[in-house]
Formats: structure tokens, C-alpha cells, sequence
């Protein structure tokens, strides 16, 4: 169980994908044409084995563009899990009647994107990649084979929800992960992944729930030696190895 992906949503791609990549020092970046199905444009960098996206509409009427408006500017998004037990998180889903609102099923990689209403705080998608440690969304390098990225990797992420206990205790009987309590912070339920980990945290202002923050790995850390920076609404904070 690994956190894979997180997410983005901007109004404006490049500006905040620019950022990122300065920021962190990624390399260029994919940008997959697939999203145009869901009437969006992306970039997508790989960090390590895992990925950082930014995603931004083209269109009107979009489920990202909406996200927009109600939140009042760009924020986080999305979170992408590689699951190796697809089927046993798929049916948690179903039998917690949590809507599922895209699926795909490729000899390479499965996706399955889950209501963010039901699963609340964000998107999250439970992917299988195969051979494991591939990633088609990260472009051909990644289509059935292990690529490389920039130095580092995704750590974690923080979530901003109304019931930070509700929130966690859903995604974690949805991902076969238990609940516990993290030591470094008060009243904010963890859920322990391989290499990883999801945290939530207490917001009650609905503007400001989503992905609220993404700790990655740099060896070289941030900028200027910064402990964190924000990124299109989105805290980044850096550690070390």
C-alpha cells in the first residue's frame, strides 16, 4: 500500500507548475492527454518512483473547475494510491457505498477514481500498477516499467476536513489501513502506508478542506534551506534523508 500521486488543481497550469519544478528540482514534466477526457490539461512529475501533478480545466462545467469555485483558488486535489489488493479495496468501497466515479482496467495499470463527497477531504484513487512499481500516469517511461525521476520522493500528505476521525477512519477501511494516532500531533488521525503516510487534520471552514499538505524527500531540501514553502495553497514541507 503506497501513496503514488498527489494532485493539484489550479486555474492557471504552467504558473504553478513552473513553481513546483523549480522548487523541487524536477526534471520536465508529462503531460498526458488523457486528462483531455475529463476536460483538463496537466503536467505530471515524477519525484523518485512517485509523482507530483498539477492539474488545471480547459473547459466549463468541469468537476475540477467546480472544486475551484467553491474553494475560492487553487489548493489540493487529488491522491493516488498503488494498491496491490485492487479487488478487496474495491469491494470495501462498494459495501461502504462510496461512489465510484471513473474506472479503467489496463494490462499495465487499474484505476478507480472514488467521490470525494463519500470519501471526503479529496479524490483518492486506488490504483494497481503491473509490473508493480510502473506508473502509465507518469508517461511512456513509466508504461509497464520502472522509470527514474528527479532525486527524492512523496512522503506524505495532509488532508484538511470537518471530522478528521470520520475522514480517516473511511479512507483507512477503504485501503485495508489502521487507524492511529499520530505522536507529533494532537487530534489528528494517521494512517501508516509503505514508506508513507496520510494525515488529518481538523478544518471547519469548507474553503480550505482538500490535500493541505505534501511532505516529500529532497536530499538537497528546499530553496534557501526552508523547512516549507506553499504552492498554489498547498504547504510543502521538505525533510532529508
Amino acid at each position: 500500500m503506497r501513496l503514488r500521486q498527489a494532485v493539484w488543481v489550479a486555474a492557471e497550469l504552467e504558473p504553478v507548475a513552473g513553481e513546483l519544478r523549480e522548487a523541487l528540482g524536477l526534471g520536465e514534466p508529462f503531460r498526458d492527454p488523457g486528462v483531455g477526457l475529463f476536460g483538463l490539461q496537466n503536467t505530471v512529475f515524477a519525484l523518485g518512483d512517485t509523482f507530483l501533478e498539477v492539474v488545471s480545466p480547459t473547459q466549463e462545467s468541469t468537476a475540477a473547475g467546480r472544486y475551484l469555485a467553491r474553494r475560492g483558488g487553487d489548493g489540493g486535489y487529488m491522491v493516488i494510491f498503488d494498491v496491490e489488493d485492487l479487488e478487496g479495496a474495491r469491494s470495501r468501497a462498494l459495501g461502504s457505498d462510496v461512489r465510484v466515479v471513473w474506472q479503467l482496467d489496463l494490462p499495465d495499470i487499474s484505476g478507480t477514481h472514488l467521490h470525494p463527497a463519500d470519501m471526503k477531504g479529496a479524490i483518492v484513487s486506488i490504483d494497481r500498477s503491473n509490473p508493480y512499481g510502473s506508473w502509465r500516469w507518469g508517461g511512456p517511461e513509466w508504461t509497464g516499467k520502472i522509470g527514474s525521476g528527479a532525486p527524492g520522493r512523496l512522503v506524505g500528505v495532509t488532508v484538511a476536513v470537518a471530522d478528521p476521525r470520520a475522514a480517516a477512519e473511511r479512507w483507512g477501511h477503504v485501503l485495508g489501513v489502521a487507524v492511529r494516532e499520530d505522536a507529533d500531533a494532537d487530534e489528528r488521525p494517521l494512517l501508516a502506508l509503505d514508506d508513507g503516510f496520510v494525515r488529518f487534520m481538523r478544518s471547519p471552514d469548507a474553503r480550505a478542506q482538500g490535500v493541505a499538505g505534501v511532505v516529500v524527500e529532497l536530499p538537497q531540501g528546499l530553496p534557501g534551506g526552508e523547512r516549507y514553502l506553499t504552492v498554489a495553497g498547498v504547504r510543502v514541507s521538505a525533510i532529508t534523508p
